[in-house]
């Protein structure tokens, strides 16, 4: 049975909540005491996290990021508050979908529905040593730091990280961006390290990927 874990300090939502979950078969564990809220969350081992904005002690954003760091998704973030900045925000730390309260019975299932067929059988955060990476969103996290990767720059970090310590292509690297084996062009694949370079600096692993010359980068042990 899937479990799905509410993290709502509104007992009315919580219950309403905690009723369409159940009705639709889930198993719904609810978080009533927001003290030390992720710890409960992790040690619960929810398949799906709802969880709000407004809460006491502690932000959900602040949560969802700490849940991230531990490798815990999905998270389906809630708010009352119907703000482009509060979404963007929430995307920056790694939640994985976003819903303003009141929600609609049928929109807020479908959402879940989606998350987890998104998530089925995909793996957790992968460790390089240095700096852990979410290989469904391309969220870079670093201690207590984050940060959202374009698509290119997740792609090529990702690849480096399953591969290291082993050198990865440019061959290999222009399939994974353009769809093709063929090495497109000298400077596009130039440009795209560039910029996750860039990225990087701002963790400082900015020196993580090392270029060997004629086959390909790799990144550092």
């Amino acid at each position: 049975m899937v479990r799905i874990t509410i993290v709502e300090d509104d007992s009315w939502m919580r219950k309403e909540l905690m009723d369409i979950l159940q009705k639709e078969g889930f198993e719904a564990v609810a978080i009533t005491d927001f003290n030390d809220v992720v710890t409960q969350i992790v040690t619960s081992s929810p398949d799906l996290v709802l969880l709000d904005i407004n809460l006491p002690n502690q932000s959900g954003f602040e949560i969802c990021k700490n849940l991230k760091s531990k490798g815990i998704g999905p998270i389906l973030m809630l708010t009352s508050r119907d703000k482009l900045q509060d979404e963007l925000h929430g995307f920056n730390l790694g939640a994985d979908d976003y819903l303003t309260k009141p929600c609609n019975r049928d929109r807020l299932l479908a959402r879940i529905q989606n998350l987890l067929r998104r998530f089925e059988g995909q793996p957790s955060l992968i460790d390089s040593g240095s700096f852990s990476l979410d290989p469904n969103t391309f969220t870079l996290y670093k201690g207590s730091q984050s940060l959202l990767l374009s698509a290119n720059e997740g792609k090529i970090l990702l690849a480096l990280v399953q591969n290291r310590p082993e050198i990865v292509s440019k061959s290999t690297l222009s399939k994974l961006l353009w769809g093709t084996d063929q090495y497109i062009d000298e400077n596009a694949l130039q440009v795209n390290l560039t910029r996750l370079r860039k990225t990087l600096r701002q963790l400082n692993l900015g020196n993580q990927i090392e270029t060997i010359r004629g086959q390909g980068y790799r990144l550092r042990g």
